[in-house]
């Protein structure tokens, strides 16, 4: 019953907070001052500025703002023309046609990206108006661009799971490898929709691509190379062992400003503008990390984790039954809150319940990535619904009805993980152990 008096206290200062308009990483910092103040008699100051700065000088986090600026300046390239140039030939032919374009582009790029919202805007400018000029339905242009962007999440580099490995102290390289089967076989259920509804809609009706020949498609691949030879790069240093996660990220940096250069879209604006972009971004994300660290120290001190975990334990949940108690938990969280603030908020409490119940914290982390994905296109916070409506100008409930069959197809990709749990395991546990990290 203590608990549950603690819970509610922390719940209504969080919201308080949140819903007057206060930063995530604040209204965090306040909900963690207002327990230390309650429930222990250290000099809260001094536990928050050790806290804060612990938590913001990690090794690992530095990963974090180099796979932002890189995302941030191949944003600024022609990178994603040159993937429709060179995907679209190979991709036409397939059932559904070019709106496959979203689902392989989203893919690729979030391989060099790390960021839905960078993935979404990337992919979306260039297929957007591509696919609006051959008559391909609206709602299949919108709603598979909403879902594949979250692939971003997923495939290395993923901003979220840098967080989350950071948050429960986890490799990060082990967590990129998990996430690499698991995000081709979401790509690949999201396709098999698209062939699925191009046969039974009476929509669609597309205007015939010109047919090209093999020669032809190969001379168009060329336009995919720099993209390749950048993942190569990213993620192969990573896997032959060559570089920790943070060294890979300034390789793709390094990369991206090469790119870029190549591309002629370097000049000192855009750098500077990129710069800038990633400065934000990071500074925002270290924020609500240093928030949540304050808060998790605060929680421990309340012994609550750990009655909660008892509780769980208590409650004689099969694993199966607690991972859809999570499943629903961080649905309804992700309704309000962004995915790296879902996960950061919650993992003092959540990780000492999957410990007690045995669950690896590597496939944990794909399942955690996978619910905070629906997130991303769940009303009415929804980030990537936000960022389609910015550039497509729809109301918001015809974005989110688009969305809403990619949202049930990344349900059934939890029960496909918890079925197969090796999708993800597999990788991690075969990949060759790299210098750290």
């Amino acid at each position: 019953m203590e608990d549950l008096s603690v819970i509610i206290l922390f719940l209504f200062v969080l919201f308080l907070l949140l819903g007057s308009g206060v930063w995530v990483g604040l209204a965090l910092m306040g909900v963690a001052w207002v327990g230390m103040e309650l429930f222990t008699t250290r000099p809260v100051g001094d536990v928050m500025l050790t806290t804060i700065w612990t938590a913001s000088s990690s090794w690992t986090l530095t990963a974090l703002p180099m796979f932002i600026w890189m995302g941030e300046i191949l944003y600024r390239t022609r990178l994603s023309e040159d993937m429709f140039k060179g995907l679209a030939p190979w991709l036409a032919r397939l059932p559904g046609g070019l709106v496959h374009t979203n689902i392989v582009g989203c893919t690729v790029f979030a391989a060099v990206s790390g960021s839905s919202a960078a993935t979404l805007t990337t992919v979306g400018k260039m297929s957007i108006p591509e696919l609006r000029k051959r008559d391909y339905p609206e709602e299949m242009i919108i709603g598979t661009l909403a879902g594949a962007a979250t692939l971003g999440l997923m495939i290395p580099p993923s901003l979220t799971l840098i967080v989350y490995g950071v948050t429960i102290n986890e490799s990060i390289s082990k967590l990129f490898f998990a996430g690499i089967l698991p995000g081709i076989v979401l790509a690949g259920m999201f396709m098999t929709y698209v062939g699925v509804m191009s046969r039974v809609s009476s929509k669609w009706n597309p205007l015939d691509e010109p047919k090209m020949s093999f020669g032809q498609k190969v001379a168009n691949s060329r336009f995919l190379i720099p993209v390749f030879l950048l993942i190569s790069v990213v993620i192969g240093s990573m896997y032959m062992g060559f570089a920790t996660p943070t060294e890979a990220a300034a390789f793709g940096v390094i990369g991206g400003l090469l790119l870029a250069a190549a591309q002629g879209s370097l000049s000192w604006s855009t750098f500077i503008q990129s710069l800038m972009g990633a400065t934000r971004t990071s500074a925002m994300i270290a924020l609500i990390l240093a928030g949540a660290a304050f808060l998790s120290l605060t929680m421990g001190f309340t012994g609550l984790p750990r009655g909660l975990a008892d509780l769980i334990g208590e409650l004689d949940l099969s694993r199966f039954q607690l991972l859809m108690v999570l499943l629903v938990f961080y649905i309804i969280l992700g309704m309000f809150l962004d995915g790296i603030s879902s996960v950061v908020l919650t993992m003092a409490v959540v990780e000492p319940m999957v410990r007690q119940a045995g669950i690896d914290l590597i496939w944990f982390g794909i399942f955690i990535v996978v619910v905070v994905e629906m997130a991303q296109i769940t009303p009415p916070i929804g980030f990537n619904l936000f960022v389609l409506q910015g550039m497509t100008d729809h109301e918001m409930g015809f974005i989110a009805r688009a969305a809403f069959p990619m949202f049930l197809i990344m349900v059934v990709m939890v029960f496909v993980l918890i079925a197969f749990p090796e999708i993800a395991t597999w990788l991690p546990d075969n990949i060759r152990k790299g210098p750290g990290g």
